[in-house]
């Protein structure tokens, strides 16, 4: 197929990483966004080496590693108490071991990384304030439907909208979600504020009795995130954008580790969410219309892999959208394929996370064969994650590589 065109709807970071995976296999690519601006909406997120593995396949990764920050170690703390349970080297070995580095970095600045590569590598391809209500399978093309009336056509419909996917919802009607009964917390608070109860430079997870915290660096130090989970049923809204009280938060971390406490009190805004659980979908795409990311996997936070799984997806989408896609059944094939290399590693991961959302919540006493465990065999933890990290998106045979 000549001139093979994408629409991606949503400028994300799985849209934005699956346009960059298209122009990297030949594809021009346009990028629907609804809002005016790529906004910071959110804040930190952690990169795993399979996803900065993703990153170094679009030449992006020391872009990345200029504005991130790289832990010294994971470690697991009581909340309470501020006790270790256990800590494990991996600045070094992330690399050694993985292939690749473990990064945090703001939202905003990776998000802002990928968008300047997309518009130095095809110009005009990110289009802002562009709302799809829709699509419609047109033979061997495809139109996105916008709320104004206008379209786009092209060979290849992406939705890489989030949660709430609009082309999802056509392709597959409402799809039922669990609420788990978790709320979570999050904010930013520059380092130089939080004074003496500064949380270490870590992936650090403090864990207890029906709740748990995770704190971070960012831009390269100088800035902690604080994500913090609770037990209550009182608070249901799935929006990122919603805030809670500082008083409201510090009451849900009473007696908690000062660290932990210092940050929420410290912190401006504390914008929470409720936390919900879908089971995997049947399939991911329709005609030529195919999802990406949250919109076809939406993942708990507890093995920080959200993003990086929506990152793998666009590589993988890409690698195997290669030869002749003019015919319907070409492309279904294609489709087929990407779906078949995803769903089984997608659903494992959203298990992992559904699993971890109840290790992070017992008294401080259940941890104490978790301690001994990893004195007794100190690499335990690096192996428990090697089948998330060390994994690279498989190259497609007889593939087509644009070299820009």
């Amino acid at each position: 197929m000549a001139n093979k065109r994408a629409m991606i709807c949503g400028g994300g970071i799985g849209g934005l990483v699956t346009a960059l995976s298209l122009l990297e296999y030949g594809w021009q690519v346009t990028v629907l966004e609804q809002s005016p601006v790529l906004g910071d909406t959110g804040a930190g997120i952690q990169i795993s080496p399979n996803g900065c593995k993703v990153l170094r396949e679009l030449r992006l990764l020391e872009n990345v590693q200029q504005r991130a920050f790289a832990p010294e170690k994971i470690e697991m703390r009581i909340g309470q108490s501020g006790r270790e349970v256990f800590s494990i080297p991996l600045k070094g070995t992330a690399v050694a071991r993985w292939g690749a580095p473990y990064l945090h970095v703001h939202r905003s600045d990776l998000t802002d990384v990928l968008a300047t590569a997309l518009k130095q590598r095809a110009t005009g391809s990110l289009q802002m304030t562009r709302k799809i209500v829709g699509y419609e399978n047109r033979g061997s093309q495809i139109a996105a439907l916008l709320d104004n009336g206008n379209e786009f056509v092209g060979d290849l419909l992406i939705g890489a909208d989030g949660i709430h996917s609009v082309i999802r919802e056509q392709m597959l009607g409402k799809q039922a979600a669990r609420f788990t009964g978790n709320v979570a917390w999050r904010a930013t608070v520059p380092i130089e504020v939080l004074g003496e109860l500064t949380p270490p430079p870590t992936a650090c997870v403090w864990v207890g009795q029906g709740k748990h915290a995770v704190t971070y660096r960012l831009r390269g130090g100088e800035l902690a995130n604080f994500v913090g989970v609770v037990e209550r049923g009182d608070w249901q809204s799935e929006s990122w954008t919603d805030q809670g009280t500082r008083e409201e938060a510090l009451a849900d971390f009473d007696d908690w580790h000062p660290f932990v406490r210092n940050i929420i009190d410290k912190a401006e805004t504390h914008y929470r969410w409720a936390l919900f659980d879908r089971d995997p979908l049947p399939r991911w795409h329709d005609g030529r219309a195919v999802l990406v990311g949250d919109a076809c996997h939406p993942m708990l936070p507890f093995l920080a892999q959200g993003a990086t799984m929506a990152m793998e997806d666009g590589l993988a989408l890409a690698r195997s959208l290669t030869g002749d896609l003019t015919a319907n059944s070409d492309v279904n094939d294609a489709l087929n394929g990407y779906f078949n290399s995803r769903i089984s590693r997608t659903s494992q991961v959203q298990a992992g996370a559904r699993k971890n959302m109840k290790v992070f919540h017992k008294p401080a006493i259940a941890y104490a064969p978790v301690q001994l465990a990893t004195r007794m065999k100190p690499d335990l933890m690096h192996q428990r994650m090697d089948w998330i990290y060390d994994y690279e998106v498989p190259e497609a045979p007889g593939k087509f590589k644009r070299t820009l």
